[in-house]
């Protein structure tokens, strides 16, 4: 049977996936979610304020203001931020101002507080009845405009954005309480094999502990999916099925399972798919992973990823990560790609291949080293990379300093 190159797999794939439905939050509860409206800017900031403490002044009156050649004004009003001054400055007035404070009509820049004779910078002091200001300044000088940050009308955020911490601070500027987003996709995950146990669990011999739950679902809620755990399944048709209904019933976007999808005589989670569904393929010519499944399920999408945990990773981030980002309406992927330079010759077995790697920068260069040895079951190689190298598809071996792609972890 012929292999499905790893492109040619994950266009197959990606094509079943479309955004989920959207719903309404306060903002408050918007990290790390995607956006599903455009946001549109208002004026920020929404009148022109001082970005100093200091002096509102007229220009004019300060113009030739030096060290040794002082101007003297008169100083009308106290203007905090947050206040709504009402005075307006004629000639040979100033105002003295916080920053973020409006601006007062008639005042046209700010002298800073260290450019005049007032040093009672304490809280609380009040302010002088006249000022010597010590350096001229220009129009607009120390000033912050309406509409410097952002002009109204202007696109802040894209539908298909990933709310960081600052987008939560711009959207609380604009005033947006509540934000239309994607709900967070339910994937159900189950882990297939008569030989795992719960990490809790007594180890008998010929057990192993089930590491690929942990590892799946952390990297299900980093990708901004919900798991919904299906626990670990023994190999039996009927509790296979069993668990798979429960996906249905909990209304799963999608069905994960590691393990049980290649060809063993107790791999039978392949075998209960096609039963109620189908499979579009179920071999990729990819290195670790190549039993990687997908299908659909009584309607639901299913990804059947290998069992030994670098596999399920690699499945994982290949093929998995980019249908949850899709699900979530996510405009781009989250993992970049760079270019790195080999600090070792590396050998590949014709496979397109994702090897485990350290890389360190060296005058603006990354170089790359494997962080040890490449089997699918060696976990500690993985926990110890940075990055996954791509070595493309009929590369067996490439020497030091060959440049190629890599995927920060």
């Amino acid at each position: 049977m012929t292999l499905l190159s790893v492109h040619a797999a994950q266009e197959r794939l990606l094509a079943h996936f479309k955004p989920v439905e959207t719903e309404t939050l306060p903002l408050m509860s918007c990290s790390g979610r995607v956006l599903a409206e455009e946001v549109m800017a208002i004026d920020l900031p929404g009148f022109d304020n001082s970005s100093v403490d200091g002096f509102a002044v007229m220009a004019g009156d300060v113009r030739d203001a030096s060290p040794t050649s002082p101007r003297t004004l008169r100083v009308v009003a106290d203007i905090p931020a947050g206040a709504s001054p009402a005075v307006a400055l004629a000639s040979g007035e100033a105002a003295r101002i916080m920053t973020g404070a409006p601006i007062p009509a008639g005042a046209d820049a700010i002298v800073m507080v260290e450019d005049t004779d007032f040093h009672q910078r304490r809280a609380g002091a009040a302010a002088p009845s006249s000022v010597k200001v010590f350096k001229a300044v220009q129009r607009g000088e120390n000033i912050r405009t309406r509409g410097m940050d952002v002009r109204a009308g202007e696109k802040i955020l894209p539908v298909g954005h990933a709310l960081r911490p600052q987008d939560l601070g711009v959207l609380a500027m604009l005033g947006k309480a509540n934000v239309k987003v994607y709900r967070r996709p339910r994937l159900a995950l189950l882990s297939s094999g008569d030989e795992l146990v719960d990490v809790d669990a007594p180890l008998p011999p010929g057990k192993i502990r089930d590491a690929n739950s942990y590892i799946l679902s952390t990297l299900t809620r980093e990708a901004g999916g919900e798991v919904l755990p299906l626990g670990i399944v023994s190999d039996h048709r009927e509790a296979i099925r069993a668990r798979l209904n429960e996906a249905v019933e909990q209304q799963a976007d999608i069905l994960v399972s590691s393990a049980g999808v290649s060809v063993g005589a107790f791999d039978f989670v392949r075998e209960v798919v096609e039963t109620e569904g189908e499979l579009d393929f179920w071999r990729v010519n990819m290195r670790p992973g190549k039993p990687l499944a997908f299908g659909r399920y009584r309607g639901i999408p299913f990804i059947g990823l290998p069992g030994n945990p670098v596999s399920a990773f690699v499945g994982f981030e290949v093929f998995v990560r980019p249908a949850l980002e899709q699900l979530a309406g996510r405009e781009r992927t989250s993992r970049p790609r760079i270019r790195v330079k080999l600090a070792e010759p590396v050998e590949s077995d014709g496979r397109e291949s994702y090897l485990r790697a350290v890389l360190e920068e060296r005058e603006g260069t990354f170089y790359a080293r494997l962080s040890g040895h490449q089997g699918s079951g060696n976990l500690l190689s993985l926990v110890r990379a940075n990055a996954l190298l791509i070595i493309p598809a009929g590369v067996k071996s490439l020497p030091i300093d060959a440049q190629v792609e890599a995927w920060w972890l």
